[in-house]
C-alpha cells in the first residue's frame, strides 16, 4: 500500500471540490489506500486512518439500506439505468418521475427517504447505525459539513422539490435534503471505507465483525448498480480500465467492491472534470492490474 501511494503522490493534476467550504479546504496532499480482506484483516498505507466526510461514496450503502427496509420495493421507486450525465443533473425518468438510479443525487435523496423512520431524526439514526454496521465501528456526523451541505445544496433542494411535485417523494423536500446532507457528512477513513466496500463484495457480511448487514441478494444488486452507474458519466470508461465496481465521491474518496474478493478505498481530494479523484483513478487502475481484480480479466 505504501509503495502504491508513493507512485501516486507525485501526481498533481485535479482540483478540490468547491461545493462547500469544508471540501474546498481539504488537504490536497492527503493520499491513502486501504484493502479489507475476507479474513477480516485490513492493510493500509500512510494516512489510512485520517478522517474525511464520506460524501457520495455513501450512496451504495443508502441504496442497500433502502432495499433492506422496503423488502426490495425501493426498486419500484428508483431506476437503475446509467444516465451519461452529471451526478447533480436536474433530470428524472420520463413518464415515471423516478430518479434514474440511486448513485446520482436525486436517487440518493430518495433512498434516504425510504429508510425506516417516522421523522428525519429517526431516519438519520437508522442510516448512521446501518453505515456503522457496514464499517464495523461506530461512525458519527460532522455537523459543520452537514450544515454546509444542507444550506448550500440548492440543486439538491431543486431535485427534491421536483420529485415531490411528481409524487415520487412523499416527505417534504427540506426533510429529505436534511437527511441526505447528514448522510454525506458521516466521517470515515480509508480503512473503514474499505471494510464497507468489502461487506458488499462479500455478500453483505462484514468480514471484520462477521455480522450480516444486508442479504446476499441486496449486496449483489448494489454492486451491480455500482458497476454501471457508480462513476456517473465515466462509468463505462471506469469498468473498461479498472474493471471493479466502485463509487466515487467529491471528497476524493473512491470505494471499490471486487465481488467475492475484497473491498478497497482510495482517497485523495483533487478531482478531475467528472468529479473523480485523479490519484484515486490512477491508483485503482494500478491496484486492479497488480492484484488481477478486473472482473472481465
Amino acid at each position: 500500500m505504501d509503495a502504491l501511494r508513493r507512485r501516486l503522490v507525485p501526481e498533481r493534476d485535479g482540483e478540490r471540490s468547491t461545493s462547500i467550504p469544508e471540501l474546498a479546504d481539504a488537504d490536497p496532499d492527503l493520499c491513502a489506500i486501504a484493502l479489507a480482506l475476507p479474513d477480516g484483516s485490513v492493510r493500509s498505507s500512510v494516512d489510512g486512518d485520517v478522517p474525511f466526510s464520506i460524501q457520495s461514496a455513501v450512496k451504495p450503502f443508502l441504496f442497500a439500506l433502502a432495499l433492506a427496509d422496503t423488502d426490495g420495493a425501493a426498486l419500484d421507486r428508483v431506476g437503475i439505468e446509467p444516465t451519461g450525465e452529471a451526478f447533480d443533473a436536474i433530470k428524472l425518468e420520463s413518464g415515471t418521475g423516478r430518479p434514474p438510479n440511486p448513485m446520482v443525487n436525486a436517487g440518493a435523496i430518495l433512498t434516504c427517504a425510504l429508510v425506516d423512520g417516522d421523522d428525519p431524526d429517526e431516519r438519520t439514526a437508522r442510516i448512521i447505525g446501518g453505515l456503522s454496521a457496514f464499517a464495523g465501528r461506530p461512525l458519527e456526523v460532522d455537523d459543520g459539513v452537514a450544515h454546509s451541505e444542507h444550506l448550500l445544496g440548492d440543486r439538491n433542494h431543486a431535485l427534491a422539490h421536483l420529485m415531490r411535485d411528481e409524487g415520487t417523494l412523499t416527505i417534504t423536500a427540506d426533510e429529505a435534503v436534511a437527511v441526505y446532507a447528514r448522510a454525506c457528512a458521516v466521517l470515515v477513513d480509508a480503512e473503514s471505507l474499505a471494510v464497507m466496500g468489502a461487506t458488499l463484495a462479500l455478500g453483505g457480511v462484514n468480514p471484520a465483525t462477521g455480522q450480516r448487514v444486508v442479504s446476499s441478494r441486496i449486496a449483489r444488486d448494489v454492486v451491480a448498480v455500482m458497476a454501471t452507474c457508480g462513476v456517473y458519466d465515466g462509468s463505462g470508461r471506469w469498468m473498461r480500465g479498472v474493471g471493479v465496481p466502485a463509487k466515487s465521491s467529491v471528497s476524493g474518496a473512491i470505494v471499490l467492491s471486487a465481488p467475492g474478493t475484497l473491498g478497497a478505498a482510495i482517497v485523495s481530494p483533487p478531482l478531475d472534470e467528472r468529479g473523480t479523484s485523479v490519484r484515486g483513478r490512477i491508483g485503482a487502475e494500478a491496484l486492479s492490474a497488480d492484484l488481477g481484480l478486473h472482473v472481465f480479466g
